[in-house]
């Protein structure tokens, strides 16, 4: 987030994991108190101690700042109940969750993409809290992101935020290309209409490029989005269409990855896309060396407005060699006649368990302590950190009192995508998702950085996809157009 969105990376993992044995997300059977409720002198049954684990990244820009007040203010709600929150960077966090999983002893409460829940159900390790999640909870949240929380008929957390993945341009280099922006955030574009406009953002001076029309990260932990953004408005929302048939066989997807070459040889792209990782675009972005930026989130207006008063400040701390940018708000193009299908990252406190089944007590504890993380005051302050939209009514009220300042086309834009944000598929079997989340890992990935280095082309890339998921799926298990 930020996000993240759907994005994480990859470690310290070890040590914890095994200090996680003792209180967090087993059966509780270690804690003593948990087990065996006492009583007062008078033979009042008082409620047992137990202590749940998070193992969270910087949701937002001051999210993991506030992570001792966060566990202070729990346990003031919760006399009973201790939150112990273990911080991770986005790079190492997949990374330490997986070797906690890998031990048996995982956090109670991980932040992760809605898209990784496929991959710990098939591990057993996720803990469904369908039956413990009290109507109050489930009813304070919108319906939509929710959905991304479940797996089948299962819900394994709650969402922190549903955020509109698109791409984002600096205002005075769009007006200056002659690009009508704000027809764009109400209309969009096509990818050919898109093609033409970011030719009109390249800065040349003499054979160097001092300006590029787009970049888009495609390094790191950003090196999954680039593809997977584009897709979904080709017609490929998902990796499998209604029938359960893989997607990305489809002749549609060939287009995109065409047009992926196509941008970096107009030159309106740098040849060295492969190695932008996430910092560098943004850097890139805030020094002028771009018009359009990607991925574009919302809270990058908020990280460009800071940048700027750090610019007037003159004190040093704005980025290097950066200039004042005001952030725009850009839906990604449609490919091949397809509708407009934003992507969004529906990320969020994902509950799980150890090897052993947890007590109802102690689901009961992780549900309280999920839930007060996902809504309310805790989901007001991230989510407006983030200039997220508020997905709960408890976070609606308790934002009605913090003070916000955003640009209005941007929030319109950014309800706009929300409205053609692609739906939650709960109906996908988790072997097949995992499967799919497989052939992206060894297969797609790979072939998207050499595509995007000029190693391979689009044909050779599309032939590899389409023989991994032959392999995956057979013959009769992928989409044929």
């Amino acid at each position: 987030m930020k996000k993240k969105m759907r994005i994480l990376a990859p470690v310290l993992a070890l040590t914890l994991a095994l200090s996680a044995c003792g209180g967090g997300s087993g059966s509780g059977t270690d804690n003593k108190d948990a087990q065996n409720p006492g009583t007062t002198d008078g033979g009042t049954k008082t409620e047992a101690k137990d202590t749940i684990t998070a193992l969270l990244p910087p949701v937002s820009g001051n999210f993991q700042d506030r992570f001792a007040q966060l566990e202070k203010d729990f346990t003031a709600m919760y006399p009973n109940l201790t939150l112990k929150i273990e911080p991770a960077s986005w790079e190492d966090m997949t990374q330490k969750l997986d070797t906690q999983v890998n031990a048996g002893s995982p956090p109670d409460i991980a932040f992760i993409p809605s898209g990784g829940l496929s991959k710990y159900v098939e591990q057993g390790m996720l803990m469904d809290i369908t039956d413990t999640a009290t109507k109050e909870m489930i009813e304070d949240f919108d319906a939509a992101p929710l959905e991304y929380m479940k797996m089948g008929s299962s819900l394994y957390g709650f969402p922190g935020y549903m955020e509109v993945h698109a791409i984002g341009g600096n205002k005075q280099f769009l007006e200056e290309a002659g690009i009508d922006y704000k027809k764009v955030q109400k209309e969009g574009w096509t990818y050919e209409e898109f093609r033409e406009q970011i030719k009109k953002g390249v800065v040349k001076e003499g054979d160097k490029t001092s300006r590029y029309g787009f970049v888009f990260a495609t390094a790191g932990v950003a090196s999954r989005d680039y593809l997977t953004i584009l897709i979904k408005n080709a017609g490929m929302p998902h990796a499998f269409d209604k029938d359960l048939k893989y997607a990305y066989t489809s002749k549609n997807f060939l287009e995109v990855l065409k047009a992926i070459r196509q941008m970096i040889d107009d030159g309106s792209m740098p040849k060295e896309l492969s190695s932008v990782d996430a910092g560098k675009r943004w850097n890139m972005f805030l020094t002028g060396q771009t018009m359009i930026t990607g991925k574009g989130l919302a809270t990058f207006e908020n990280n460009a407005n800071q940048n700027n008063e750090k610019i007037k400040a003159n004190d040093g701390s704005a980025v290097s060699g950066s200039i004042p940018v005001e952030y725009i708000v850009l839906p990604v193009p449609t490919f091949a006649g397809q509708k407009q299908s934003s992507s969004v990252a529906v990320d969020g406190y994902v509950t799980f368990r150890g090897k052993n089944e947890p007590t109802p007590e102690h689901k009961a504890n992780v549900v309280k302590a999920a839930y007060f993380l996902a809504a309310g005051e805790v989901a007001a302050t991230t989510n407006n950190d983030l200039f997220a939209a508020h997905i709960t009514k408890s976070g609606r009220e308790a934002a009605k009192d913090m003070k916000i300042d955003r640009n209005p086309d941007n929030v319109a834009a950014v309800e706009t995508l929300l409205t053609q944000a692609t739906p939650a598929r709960t109906d996908i079997p988790t072997d097949m998702g995992a499967k799919g989340i497989k052939l992206e890992d060894e297969v797609i990935i790979p072939k998207l950085q050499a595509l995007i280095a000029g190693e391979i082309t689009p044909e050779q890339m599309y032939d590899a996809v389409k023989e991994g998921a032959v392999k995956a799926f057979g013959e009769d298990g992928i989409v044929k157009d």
